[in-house]
């Protein structure tokens, strides 16, 4: 059996206040995409940081290939935070230079720059670039060592849905070099794309790991109503499923479409907005959580 390449067990933080990472653990196969999801809030990038070791732990224990994280971990692994500020003054070129002259291991220049489509804005000052091309810029600095493992820490958010995809494109190829990451992301469509195996956090702990296949099969083999109908509570609630508002729809989870159609026919509700659509991650997790994910 081959050792993982990243084992947490019973990581516990805490703030003042609140308990945001409540005795977790998971571990993480070398050349996966592995993905830690949930809403905002739910602890997410309070685990990643306390894993790179941007922050301590309150206890718990964290293992890099089977041992406690010393130099090694630190020069063999890659970060991307969510936000990041740049030197200023430097292009995008002197960025990506000066970074990869911090590490003894380092990524040869031309493949960063290929991987992370940088070649159109090389020569420009890193102050004026859109907002996509920076996440590429951060996402070829987390890579500039040439990195066992890469950490992702919601690189997409913020993005309009072309640059997202650009950005997705280019995961997509560091995974094909079977390198391994772990992808924070409150974008359960992300998440399903891109990671092999993923664990949903809310509140601090995690709620379910696996596949998203697996996931999707034990949870949500059904279907999703989804209609435009100003139903009461009172209707619903009589309903054997579980159903949410989401904004101005009404959302109907079953595994009995024909069943429900019926029902609401029965309770004459107007089904011509209805559409029906296979179940996916952010029906999981509602499911699960029996809420709508928080943004």
């Amino acid at each position: 059996m081959h050792t993982p390449i990243l084992d947490v067990k019973n990581l516990v933080k805490w703030y003042p206040e609140v308990k945001a990472v409540d005795d977790i653990s998971f571990s993480i196969e070398q050349g996966i995409c592995f993905g830690l999801l949930g809403p905002n809030g739910a602890g997410k990038t309070t685990t990643i940081e306390v894993i790179e070791g941007i922050m301590p732990a309150g206890s718990g224990t964290i293992l890099y290939k089977g041992k406690s994280r010393g130099t090694v971990f630190h020069e063999e692994v890659g970060i991307q935070l969510q936000d990041t500020e740049l030197p200023m003054f430097l292009t995008v070129k002197e960025t990506l230079e000066t970074y990869r002259n911090l590490y003894r291991r380092k990524a040869n220049l031309d493949d960063l720059i290929e991987t992370c489509h940088l070649n159109e804005i090389l020569h420009q000052d890193n102050r004026h670039i859109s907002g996509g091309q920076k996440q590429r810029l951060l996402l070829a600095m987390a890579l500039a060592n040439d990195p066992d493992l890469i950490f992702l820490d919601e690189p997409t958010t913020g993005l309009d849905p072309q640059a997202r995809r650009y950005l997705w494109n280019i995961v997509d190829l560091i995974k094909s070099k079977k390198r391994t990451l772990i992808l924070t992301t409150h974008y359960m469509e992300e998440a399903q794309i891109l990671c092999d195996r993923i664990a949903i956090m809310d509140y601090g702990k995690i709620i379910t790991t696996g596949s998203p296949t697996e996931l999707l099969e034990e949870h949500c083999k059904g279907a999703t109503l989804n209609l435009q109908s100003n139903i009461s509570n009172k209707i619903l609630d009589k309903l054997p499923w579980k159903w949410f508002r989401v904004r101005d729809r009404i959302e109907i989870q079953t595994d009995e479409i024909n069943t429900c159609i019926k029902i609401l026919l029965e309770q004459d509700i107007d089904l011509s907005t209805m559409t029906v659509r296979s179940q996916n991650l952010e029906d999981l997790f509602l499911k699960l959580t029996g809420k709508q994910l928080r943004t």
